[in-house]
């Protein structure tokens, strides 16, 4: 998972924990003063129904409903009072003869209370106060139906919910911008290392934040070691090569003694070592110049190297009329000139050998670098394809060669993390060889 994924992903989570949490606190918090603001009211008309009450000629309590408003007097109007009076119960006239069970509390006492199952099924919201007013002990209970103010809730709930879930796009995408534009410096780093790879630069130079300075130092100091333990591995093998000249040197004259020449099989093979070392010591030494001198590395333009190439074979193999079918980008790709020089001139020296007359080469770029070269010629059996990219093999000794071309063509594919792949050409019949650059 990419850097910026995992960034977005986890600022989003963060940020939805915290919207939703704000959502239910605001959420409490309106219901909370929805319901305050009811109690006081209910409070104001325990009061005014308490201011009501005065004994009479009978030694009772009397009181007068109709000061605390009419709703209290319409059916059903979701405003209801219960009054407990020394032991009598007293309801008011809009619960048209139902009643609540609400017990009384003694003076001083005071108790709120949700009912869900109203005189209609509706929930109430209940204020039971105690008093003790002219000796008598006076409960009163005042209760108010919660389903309309409970619908204006839901309806707030849902207008905050809209702007929250809008808002926290907002943030979303505020913040996801603000994660790319941060990221930004890595991709410029992705930039100057891939010029780097190209031979173009040798040192990171791009300014980054200060998280990622010390990444940047520590990769422009490998950079440096790389380079100079490359030098020194080019020179030590420079000095080995020219170490070794005089020994093969030597070797070669021995193998041209006289005294050899009643074993013609020893000599045969002192000659065939001989060449195999030379050959040997002239690769390294050519990869090592190549890999120790980063900066003259350059890039490749298939299609112009290709018409020098197919020229230079032509001359080589005079003798054959070879047509060369290319399909080639015209463009720079991001490798090295010289081992794609030399993994593509062994692929077509390889199929000039063999052709009848015919060569198809395709180099696809559009995604990840595939270079094909097929031929008209004998082809091999199964066994032989599985053979034919080991070092030094030939299935035909009156051809000349060193049977290392696939090899070779191995190897730099091998150090392009690339595959090599041999099989029989479907539209030619003869071999195919390609070989698959990871993107």
């Amino acid at each position: 998972m990419s850097l910026q994924r995992r960034l977005n992903r986890g600022l989003m989570f963060i940020l939805c924990t915290v919207f939703v949490g704000h959502w239910l606190a605001a959420d409490w918090v309106i219901r909370a003063v929805a319901e305050k603001q009811m109690t006081t009211r209910l409070q104001h008309d325990a009061d005014s129904l308490l201011d009501t009450l005065r004994p009479n000629s009978a030694g009772q309590l009397d009181f007068d409903s109709s000061h605390i408003g009419t709703v209290y007097g319409q059916a059903f109007s979701g405003h209801y009072f219960v009054l407990h009076i020394a032991g009598k119960t007293y309801y008011s006239q809009s619960l048209q003869g139902e009643t609540l069970p609400i017990t009384p509390l003694p003076a001083d006492a005071v108790q709120l209370t949700h009912y869900a199952d109203g005189p209609q099924h509706q929930p109430l919201l209940v204020l039971t106060r105690g008093w003790q007013r002219f000796d008598f002990p006076v409960s009163i209970a005042i209760a108010e139906d919660l389903t309309d103010i409970g619908r204006d809730i839901d309806h707030i709930r849902l207008a905050y919910l809209a702007l929250t879930v809008l808002v926290l796009l907002l943030a979303i995408g505020l913040q996801t911008g603000d994660v790319r534009r941060s990221l930004h410096p890595l991709q410029a780093v992705r930039g100057e290392l891939a010029e780097i790879a190209g031979g173009r630069k040798q040192q990171i130079q791009t300014r980054v934040p200060m998280e990622i300075k010390p990444l940047v130092r520590e990769v422009n100091r490998l950079l440096l070691l790389v380079e100079r333990r490359l030098h020194q591995s080019r020179t030590a093998i420079g000095n080995l090569a020219h170490a070794l000249k005089t020994p093969l040197a030597m070797l070669f004259r021995l193998a041209e003694h006289p005294e050899l020449a009643a074993h013609p099989e020893l000599r045969l093979q002192l000659q065939q070592q001989t060449r195999r070392m030379h050959e040997r010591i002239e690769r390294e030494l050519k990869r090592a110049r190549l890999s120790g001198n980063l900066q003259s590395a350059s890039m490749f333009n298939p299609q112009e190297e290709l018409a020098a190439l197919t020229m230079l074979l032509r001359n080589i193999y005079s003798e054959k009329v070879l047509n060369f079918q290319i399909a080639a980008p015209d463009r720079l790709i991001n490798f090295d000139r010289e081992d794609m020089l030399e993994l593509i001139g062994n692929l077509l020296d390889n199929a000039c050998k063999w052709a009848a007359g015919h060569i198809i080469v395709d180099i696809d770029c559009s995604q990840a670098m595939r270079i094909s070269v097929e031929d008209d010629g004998p082809g091999c059996s199964e066994l032989e394809l599985q053979q034919l990219s080991r070092r030094g093999l030939r299935l035909d000794e009156a051809v000349q060669g060193h049977g290392l071309g696939l090899a070779i063509v191995r190897d730099i594919a091998e150090f392009y993390r690339g595959k090599l792949s041999i099989e029989r050409s479907a539209q030619l019949g003869g071999l195919r060889v390609s070989v698959q650059f990871p993107r």
